[in-house]
């Protein structure tokens, strides 16, 4: 026992070092993740800090390149006056102005393609503003996130904190049987080894196998087997059709109601199978007072039994909605749930079948009484014909819904052609459903007016006939809710249950249709996998920290674990000086009790032998008392000086030796109730540190995963933090290409505009010289025609 003891408490030592590691690594998460948060929070302020630097540098842009627009404006505008002075000079001067026009038309398509352009950078800087701050407010938004969650696990932190402080004590489940577990657990990993060893040999064998016949049949299938599936509709059967939704949605809205309607049918028919009970149980012989007819005892039986048929009729209709979704494709041929629904409603038909004579017997019963009057018996033969007509209804309804579920398992069995038929028979046949309810209620409603008439009726009698009377009601008003609701959506019933392959319209097969619906859900699936993104992996510099710090763990661990052991075995000494000292002071308090009684004794022999009647004998006795006394307590004094030591696992046990035979014996008993006590107590410490030791492993393990998780969510917000990084310098190096573009583009316009001046100068100094050389022609001329004919003509330039 003691053994097993010790064993137990290395076992808990052991869980405990671990524990502690565990905890040392979770509380450096905690601080690396503390110190990342102040981190981020300082790359934040800098790149805000950026941001606004380069927004005034923006600023700062966008009021040069309106100062250069304006410049540009007003050189265009003196070009336009440069123009116009142009065309007023003479046609001599017609070729230089052409040659000007033509250098400002290149001019102003230069500038066009600048402007442009300057727009075209103005767009891209808005736009890398407008993605930067939105990376700002995602990057803000992960921080409080992440802060969030360190201040969870710092409050988790303190709260393991405190209970590890409270319970130091922890205990693993029973060694035996972890280990017959463990040697079993083995046995079966060498047999699955081995197991998994054969199946790869035969998977590899097989793949071989496979891949050498994939190849021919490929090769044969290329060359010598040309085939075109859309030859021929049958081909694309098992194509996905194209989805219609709003059928589809149609289609659930027109099941709700119709379950919703089926209900309320199912209710007014559970309450009028059970209030007819009640009648029969009450009219004409009340059961309470005399035996009712064998008659109407098998029939209340039979109605006793409706649940049982009635209720399934709302589950069938229930399993009908719920096979009717927006993915499905809904038709005669793909509602395979139409088919249990129409196995209900044939067994409530037979139940209605197998009831019907015993009501119309009933109803003779009622006739044959001694009170029923004539009136009475004419409503009770309405009411025989009319509960006849109701059965054959149902009748007929069974056969029209067993016909419209024969697509869905024997499509053969119903033609396309007479769905139309089928459903306008159906709402038929509803109608006329309504209109026999409607007279059951009309007939029944006068036979309790009449049998209140009667001065043999009981109040019990009148409530059910009231009961039975609101639930006919009931049955009327449902039968023209859904005869009303089947003739509304009787088009949409109508509609031909047909899929629009790639080549023609073809019926779908039911089998087929279920093989299209699981290629269906294959294709979304497949679809939905490939949107999945990959994820990260780990850099090197990040594995390589990780790696120090797993090898610093485990060194710390490793000493943790040594000192434990330490302490734990300085415990198991304790332990045992404990309970040596404690059976100590048992003995010797049963010691002094034995002592005190002994004492006792003596004392008590010593007053009787002082206090005799016989004076002569009295000092005899006196003395031999006397001696006695003396010598037994010598004795003791010798039995006490004497100690016996026993040495066992649990500890030193002194024991004086005394002669007595039921010290001995009570000596033996106080020990076994002591162990006795002590295993009790151990039990229990036991149990609770088993209880205690699974519900922090499961803790532990639980916050090891929680643990994972923020690893993994905190390496994945770093790897976006490095993505915005390198799209902030990306955006920085872009803002310093624009800038340099800019400053190029200022000093070619400047440029431009120099060229352009001195243009626009030898333009003005030809357009003078020009003018002057013209001037100086004229006179010239004048002067020469004077000479020549002696007259003042006009000269004309």
């Amino acid at each position: 026992m003691a053994a097993d003891l010790q064993a137990k408490y290395q076992k808990l030592a052991q869980e405990y070092s671990k524990l502690r590691a565990q905890n040392q690594v979770l509380k450096k998460a905690v601080v690396d993740e503390q110190g990342q948060g102040a981190s981020l929070k300082e790359e934040l302020k800098m790149k805000d800090q950026s941001v606004r630097k380069l927004q005034q540098e923006m600023d700062s842009l966008t009021f040069r390149n309106q100062q250069l627009a304006k410049r540009v404006e007003l050189l265009q505008e003196e070009l336009v006056t440069t123009e116009a002075k142009g065309k007023k000079s003479k046609k001599s001067v017609d070729p230089p102005t052409q040659m000007n026009q033509q250098r400002q038309s290149v001019f102003d398509e230069d500038l066009q393609n600048k402007i442009q352009e300057n727009e075209h950078l103005h767009r891209q800087i808005q736009e890398a503003q407008a993605k930067h701050r939105q990376t700002e407010t995602d990057l803000r938004e992960r921080l409080l996130v992440l802060e969030k969650d360190a201040m969870q696990h710092e409050a988790v932190m303190d709260s393991l904190k405190k209970k590890y402080m409270d319970t130091i004590e922890k205990l693993q489940n029973d060694k035996a049987t972890l280990e017959v577990k463990s040697h079993s657990l083995e046995r079966e990993a060498k047999d699955c080894r081995l197991r998994t060893e054969e199946c790869q040999q035969q998977l590899k064998d097989i793949h071989t196998d496979l891949s050498s016949r994939l190849d021919r049949s490929i090769s044969i299938i290329q060359d010598k087997v040309p085939f075109n599936d859309t030859r021929f509709a049958e081909y694309s059967v098992l194509d996905v059709p194209v989805h219609d939704r709003r059928h589809q949605l149609k289609a659930r809205d027109v099941s709700g109601q119709a379950l919703a309607f089926l209900q309320d049918l199912v209710g007014a028919l559970l309450n009028f199978h059970t209030y007819t009970e009640q009648r029969i149980q009450i009219y004409p012989i009340d059961s309470a007072t005399d035996t009712i007819s064998p008659l109407n005892q098998k029939f209340s039986e039979y109605l006793h039994e409706n649940a049982s048929y009635v209720r399934p009729l709302e589950e069938g209709m229930l399993h009908l909605f719920e096979s009717i979704t927006e993915e499905t494709v809904t038709s005669l041929e793909t509602t395979v749930k139409l088919k249990p629904f129409s196995d209900v409603f044939t067994t409530y038909v037979c139940f209605l079948k197998k009831i019907l004579p015993y009501q119309l017997k009933s109803l003779e019963e009622e006739c044959e009484y001694s009170v029923c009057t004539a009136n009475l018996q004419a409503r009770n033969m309405e009411l025989q014909s009319d509960m006849k007509k109701m059965t054959a209804m149902f009748e007929k309804l069974q056969v029209y819904t067993s016909l419209l579920a024969l697509p869905s398992t024997k499509p053969e069995m119903l033609l396309q052609t007479n769905y139309n038929v089928v459903f306008t028979q159906l709402a038929a046949c509803l109608h006329s459903l309504h209109d026999v309810m409607k007279d059951i209620s009309k007939h029944y409603s006068k036979k309790v007016s009449l049998e209140q008439e009667l001065p043999t009726i009981t109040q019990k009698l009148k409530n059910t006939n009231d009961c039975i009377l609101s639930s006919v009601v009931a049955l009327s008003n449902v039968t023209g809710k859904i005869g009303t609701f089947f003739s509304n959506n009787l088009d949409f019933f109508t509609v031909p249950s047909v899929y629009s392959s790639r080549i023609a319209m073809s019926v779908i097969d039911p089998v087929a249709a279920e093989c299209m619906l699981a290629n269906k859900k294959k294709a979304a699936a497949y679809i939905k996998s490939l949107k999945k993104l990959r994820p990260g992996s780990v850099p090197y510099e990040a594995a390589l920290a990780n790696r120090k710090t797993i090898l610093s763990s485990t060194e710390s661990r490793e000493g943790l674990s040594q000192q434990v052991q330490q302490s734990q075995e300085k415990i198991a000494k304790l332990e045992q000086e404990k309970e040596h000292w404690m059976l100590e002071a048992q003995l010797a308090k049963i010691k002094l009790e034995k002592e005190n009684q002994r004492l006792t004794e003596l004392e008590s022999q010593l007053k009787t032998a002082m206090t005799g009647k016989m004076p002569f004998v009295g000092s005899i006795q006196e003395n031999g008392t006397v001696h006695k006394i003396e010598e037994e307590l010598q004795l003791v004094e010798k039995d006490s000086k004497e100690p016996v030591r026993s040495t066992s696992l649990v500890g030193m046990l002194t024991t004086s030796i005394n002669n007595e035979i039921p010290d001995a014996e009570s000596r033996e008993q106080l020990i076994k109730s002591h162990y006795m006590m002590r295993v009790a107590e151990l039990t229990a410490q036991l149990q609770i540190a088993d209880s205690k030791s699974v519900y922090f492993y499961a803790e532990c393990r639980a916050l090891a995963k929680r643990l994972a998780l923020a690893e993994k969510s905190r390496e994945a917000l770093s790897e976006e933090i490095k993505v915005a990084n390198q799209n902030i310098v990306r955006l920085q190096d872009e803002l310093t290409t624009t800038k340099r573009s800019y400053e190029d583009q200022l000093s070619m316009m400047s440029d431009h505009l120099c060229s352009m001046n001195e243009t626009l100068s030898k333009q003005r100094e030809e357009i003078d010289s020009l003018r002057m050389g013209s001037k100086d022609l004229c006179s010239n001329k004048i002067t020469s025609h004077l000479n020549l004919n002696g007259t003042h003509p006009t000269c004309s330039i």
